[in-house]
């Protein structure tokens, strides 16, 4: 099994650093973990700590190119596969349309297989036995896995989601025109939460507003509208960026000697938002007017 991991080297009794896109991570998929947990009765934290470690928050090879957050190889495998070296090279990995279906996959995987049915005799909150029970069943070969686990488990309480219930966002109404009945069927419209510039945003969807992101979020809409510089009750349009938190004054690092040149359709504000950064500070960095006027091909300082 492929165990990426970024971090630096583990001892049972180091704490892992908290990183701000592991967390980001945990936030955005920690539904699904708590809706696999309902269901199969695998413990929410070991599902996340696995797909934290495997697939490296997210950024590794098999989940940015196979949706594969598990490291799982292709054995018995009917769908889409991946290719990537592993312990050979160019091993075959199992490749998803989704994340969702990568995690679903996860659960079916220990569920449905001798090697891993004794962990379902443990209690879901025993993620320290789940976390050995997986390095002795054989789910990685690294000596250290289990430490590892537990390390990501406790850093970021991961803990905490093995005593939660999944959460209905909201009911959509579905009529069955063939037999004339009416159905109630569940939807989770969750939004995808990213992390840049020591911050979090989401792309606003259609029909969207800060009121119902204020809902799902629980930040108040006042302060979402305030923290990306805008009214409360204006408009928001498909694509917007909209942080979650108030916004740096200066872009990331990594844009600490890079030169932006305006396109075609930017503003002020949307370089700004681009950035993760606010819109004064902008102006400020670039020495020009709040009515200043930007042109295509003009460059702007964004640190």
């Amino acid at each position: 099994m492929l165990a990426l991991c970024l971090l630096c080297s583990y001892s049972a009794f180091a704490q892992i650093k908290w990183n701000a896109e592991y967390q980001a991570y945990v936030d955005q998929y920690k539904d699904i973990a708590i809706e696999e947990m309902a269901q199969y009765r695998i413990p929410a934290s070991i599902t996340l700590a696995q797909g934290l470690l495997e697939s490296a928050a997210g950024k590794s090879y098999l989940s940015r190119c196979g949706n594969n957050h598990f490291g799982i190889k292709s054995n018995g495998w009917q769908g889409r596969t991946i290719r990537h070296d592993d312990d050979k090279k160019q091993e075959k990995f199992r490749a998803y349309d989704s994340v969702r279906e990568s995690y679903q996959d996860h659960s079916k995987f220990l569920a449905n297989r001798e090697r891993y049915q004794r962990l379902f005799s443990l209690k879901i909150t025993d993620y320290k036995g789940w976390a050995h029970g997986l390095k002795e069943c054989g789910y990685a070969t690294n000596p250290k896995y289990a430490q590892r686990l537990i390390g990501l488990i406790e850093t970021y309480k991961l803990y905490e989601y093995d005593r939660m219930v999944p959460q209905k966002k909201k009911e959509t109404v579905v009529k069955v025109e063939k037999e004339n009945t009416v159905s109630t069927r569940a939807t989770f419209a969750l939004h995808e939460m990213r992390a840049f510039n020591q911050n979090y945003y989401v792309y606003a969807r259609r029909g969207d507003s800060f009121q119902s992101l204020s809902k799902e979020f629980g930040v108040s809409a006042s302060n979402l509208a305030k923290y990306n510089e805008r009214d409360a009750n204006e408009a928001l349009h498909e694509g917007d960026v909209i942080y979650l938190k108030k916004k740096q004054k200066k872009a990331d690092k990594r844009f600490k000697h890079h030169v932006h040149v305006v396109k075609a359709g930017e503003s002020m504000y949307t370089i700004a938002q681009t950035y993760g950064m606010r819109l004064a500070s902008l102006y400020k960095i670039n020495h020009l007017d709040a009515d200043a006027q930007i042109q295509v091909g003009d460059q702007l300082k964004v640190y």
